[in-house]
């Protein structure tokens, strides 16, 4: 795999990834530490391409973007959203409101956005608690969860409650090209990525990422899940795409290697799946599995952590693996 060299503007944070492609590498507060953000050209303005945080800095960096020359004084007019997740949607409605830009979403990935902007603490800190307390979390962890609250909230402004819906086989026309809408799915659940066969370029989310693996998890919200399956199913459709395919993925650098990438993604989670199933000779709760998969974690990244446990442990238990005890406080997994 090989990563592309790139013309990179270190001041305004924007870099010329392709003839008429812009990459913004928008900072986070939290790992990955950073997102790519896309800007391409249409007939009367600028489709931006995810937004990161909702966060005084974010905006201050986006006041600079709209006023950069290399936009040159061309309003953006549309933004797509690729999911929910809150560096990818973050400041979408902001935007919205002070730009005019449309929002374009999937409509899975629209409404769970929604849906978490409305939820209240005391209705689902009790549900996430009781659920990472049953994957053997201790208690240190699930008393800052109690304290921490929802974060969706603080990371993700209002959004408006007008969107255009995309689907799978949509066109989207952007920088004088087709690009078909590719949903991926197991990151989350109706994510949109966008291919473009004349341009041979892949959008490519967080479906498939340059170096590091996309968080595949169980969540409480759906906690009988097999998202690990669907990750994998998901990703049969982009290695149909061509070998020299020019990735430009959520995180990370944009690359050449597609087939490679995937190949070392599918092998990447069957180690795991063959770790856990030795590990779990003897019965084991999630936290426990998280000595075998992860380096040392600090606590507040336990929730990630447990949740990808999780999602490997119920992947080998619907493939018939491993049993699961229900019977205590605390969910047991053990190999048949």
């Amino acid at each position: 795999m090989m990563t592309a060299g790139v013309d990179a503007d270190v001041a305004e944070g924007l870099s010329t990834v392709a003839p008429d492609l812009l990459r913004l590498k928008v900072p986070l507060p939290f790992p990955p530490w950073d997102v790519n953000a896309w800007l391409l050209p249409g007939p009367d303005g600028w489709t931006l391409i995810d937004s990161g945080v909702h966060d005084a800095p974010t905006r201050a960096l986006y006041e600079r973007v709209l006023a950069d020359r290399r936009l040159g004084g061309r309003p953006v007019d549309r933004l797509l959203v690729t999911h929910f997740h809150p560096d990818h949607v973050g400041l979408a409605g902001w935007l919205h409101a002070r730009t005019g830009a449309e929002i374009y979403m999937s409509r899975v990935e629209w409404m769970q956005a929604r849906l978490l902007l409305n939820e209240q603490a005391d209705e689902v800190i009790p549900q996430i608690v009781s659920h990472f307390g049953r994957c053997g979390a201790p208690e240190a962890f699930l008393g800052f969860l109690k304290q921490r609250g929802v974060l969706y909230h603080k990371w993700v402004g209002p959004l408006p409650r007008r969107y255009h819906r995309l689907q799978e086989g949509d066109t989207v026309s952007l920088a004088g090209a087709a690009w078909r809408v590719m949903i991926g799915e197991g990151h989350a659940p109706e994510m949109v990525c966008l291919y473009s066969a004349e341009r041979r370029i892949l959008i490519a989310a967080d479906q498939v990422l340059e170096r590091i693996s996309p968080h595949i998890g169980t969540h409480p919200s759906d906690p009988d899940a097999d998202p690990l399956a669907v990750f994998l199913r998901s990703l049969g459709k982009f290695e149909a795409l061509p070998e020299d395919t020019f990735v430009l993925p959520s995180h990370g650098e944009p690359f050449y290697g597609l087939h490679a990438r995937i190949a070392a993604l599918r092998a990447h989670h069957a180690e795991r799946l063959s770790k856990l199933l030795d590990f779990c000779a003897v019965p084991r709760t999630a936290m426990d599995t998280l000595a075998v998969l992860f380096r040392p974690q600090p606590m507040e990244q336990y929730g990630f952590a447990l949740s990808e446990a999780l999602a490997h442990l119920q992947h080998l238990e619907r493939l018939g693996k491993i049993n699961r005890d229900l019977s205590g406080d605390q969910w047991t997994f053990a190999r048949r």
